[in-house]
């Protein structure tokens, strides 16, 4: 784990893949990200998660009052994300939108999966755009408008290129070629625009 920038306020930091952002359920998912921030900052409190295989930037509040605030922008759309990811086979077109409503699969409990429904869904939306074309994969910026659960996943999913090392919606392998690259938002105080960049490991 890594800080990309703290203040009284709030603090970013770097999520490894295949860490939890908050504890699950047993003994064996205590370990996570949000315990890990919080021997740093004993005040933290959770805004959002990213997936256990998805790395990138996690943004944690340090009072009510700015938690309050940064989840009222996540909530609203105010935040800006952009994701890196590779996917399976080579995207042909520049650039795209994906806007197909998901819900979670009631049939599959473990792992949890999620699904494209255009009848009992709720609206899920994800720009891409190609980043880079390689022989077998495409590298790809993803820009989600919502924040459904396993989104970016299932909408590559849903166009015929999985992102690659998806043990659930594509091949699993080493990891999870995903990463939260970019976050831009507001000051939970001051309201001054911050924007937060930690660069792909791959």
């Amino acid at each position: 784990m890594e800080v990309l920038l703290s203040d009284e306020h709030f603090a970013a930091v770097n999520k490894p893949t295949r860490m939890l952002t908050v504890p699950g359920r047993g003994a064996d998912k205590q370990d996570c990200l949000y315990r890990r921030v919080c021997e740093l900052f004993p005040d933290a409190l959770v805004v959002h998660r990213l997936d256990m295989e998805t790395s990138g930037v996690v943004l944690f509040a340090r009072s009510l009052e700015a938690q309050q605030n940064l989840s009222l922008q996540f909530e609203k759309r105010q935040t800006l994300k952009q994701y890196v990811a590779i996917v399976e086979g080579v995207v042909l077109q520049d650039e795209g939108v994906v806007d197909y409503p998901l819900r979670k699969d009631m049939t599959q409990r473990l792992p949890p999966k999620h699904l494209v429904d255009c009848v009992r869904g709720k609206k899920a939306l994800t720009r891409w755009q190609v980043l880079e074309r390689g022989a077998t994969t495409t590298r790809l910026a993803l820009f989600p408008e919502t924040g459904r659960s396993h989104q970016l996943r299932v909408h590559m999913q849903s166009i015929g290129h999985p992102i690659v090392g998806d043990p659930i919606y594509g091949h699993a392998a080493e990891r999870l070629m995903l990463h939260a690259q970019m976050l831009a938002f507001l000051h939970p105080v001051s309201g001054a625009p911050i924007r937060i960049e930690c660069p792909a490991p791959f």
